[in-house]
């Protein structure tokens, strides 16, 4: 019986990966990453270097689209511990055949899953519920000069924000460029 499901999606690198939860009259248990697993299912190898965790009081909080670029760019590795996000991702890969093209899912914490993000992409989300926790893994340490983004309501992205009217953001994400004007720091390869 596999430990992690893993789905693929049409843009090639993202991941979706479900590990097996074990259950029983106490609650549940499962292990949310295991660098074994993840060798013998055949995922990228990945030195994942930070954890990070985000909390959020209000539905509609927007975080993105956010990268850093090279030479610290980073891979993510996301899970919602509580509550339920609208989790987006942008093909930012020069010479990509989906280059500029949007994926979003939709992440709970009731079922464990992890979205694995590759290098080269941009990545926001907004909450749907109160109270939401985040956590995720990076491959780089912060480096705020590498620091970048794309506009989260670009309306070239035709990203469908399920709450477009109640977002709640930090004012820099207003800032970013659209994909029209944006000229990206990563190769295909990266």
């Amino acid at each position: 019986m596999p430990i992690l499901n893993v789905e693929s999606f049409e843009i090639l690198g993202p991941l979706l990966i479900t590990p097996k939860a074990h259950g029983d009259s106490r609650g549940w248990f499962c292990e949310t990453w295991n660098a074994r697993d993840w060798a013998e299912t055949g995922l990228p190898d990945v030195q994942w270097v930070q954890d990070n965790h985000a909390f959020s009081a209000a539905p509609g909080t927007t975080r993105g689209l956010h990268f850093q670029a090279p030479p610290h760019a980073q891979a993510k590795l996301i899970q919602v511990l509580r509550g339920e996000i609208f989790d987006v991702i942008v093909d930012l890969r020069k010479g990509s055949p989906t280059y500029g093209q949007t994926l979003w899912i939709t992440l709970d914490a009731k079922n464990h899953q992890n979205f694995f993000v590759p290098v080269g992409f941009a990545h926001g989300y907004q909450t749907l519920t109160t109270n939401t926790q985040v956590a995720y893994k990076v491959s780089d340490y912060y480096a705020p000069d590498c620091e970048g983004g794309l506009l989260w309501c670009d309306v070239d992205l035709n990203i469908p924000w399920p709450k477009p009217d109640d977002v709640v953001m930090s004012g820099r994400d207003f800032t970013w460029p659209t994909l029209a004007n944006f000229d990206t720091p990563f190769d295909q390869g990266t």
